[in-house]
């Protein structure tokens, strides 16, 4: 991908998270990179074209940092894992406690963003499932949507700017410390 793309769908990431998805437009976007909407439309030629790349982008710099991280699965363990999505090192750049609500609620209108976005949930439901799994548990789907729906969703009490922000870091150890005395250290 160009630097000029990438920099196209940071400024569509900083519009999402600072103003909500809903200030998105193709118009909005040219403005926000510098371009007249004619040469925005060159790199993207539709909105749906922008929000492809767009969600592209994201899962692609999860995913690198992801396999940075996980270099080898056979040692990979549940604790790895959650580290990594309360953490969300990649965050200074998606902004994530901020980009992943609006994402989640422009899933509901833009069925395109909802497929793309269900990938992304289905690696990761995928991952903590086998591991979970592993770690002996009868119904490890169950307890890997739950693991799932407790991390995302501490995102919208717990990210940058929300009332309890300052309770975040206490939290996570909680979830850590839950998930060690369920799972084990070591899945």
């Amino acid at each position: 991908m160009s630097e000029r793309k990438q920099q196209i769908l940071q400024a569509a990431i900083d519009i999402i998270a600072g103003q909500g998805y809903g200030a998105l437009t193709m118009r909005a976007l040219a403005r926000a990179s510098d371009l007249k909407l004619g040469a925005l439309q060159y790199h993207y030629k539709t909105r749906d074209d922008m929000l492809r790349a767009l969600v592209g982008h994201i899962v692609e710099e999860y995913q690198q940092y992801f396999e940075s991280v996980a270099t080898d699965s056979d040692s990979l363990e549940i604790t790895d894992v959650i580290n990594f999505l309360l953490e969300d090192a990649v965050d200074n750049a998606l902004q994530a406690d901020r980009l992943w609500p609006q994402l989640w609620a422009m899933g509901q209108v833009e069925p395109l963003v909802a497929d793309l976005l269900d990938e992304i949930y289905d690696k990761y439901l995928g991952l903590i499932q086998n591991l979970i799994e592993t770690a002996g548990s009868e119904s490890p789907r169950a307890e890997a949507l739950c693991l799932m729906s407790i991390i995302e969703g501490s995102t919208l009490f717990l990210g940058r700017g929300r009332r309890w922000e300052s309770d975040a870091a206490a939290v996570n150890e909680v979830m850590l410390g839950f998930i060690e005395a369920e799972y084990g250290k070591s899945a």
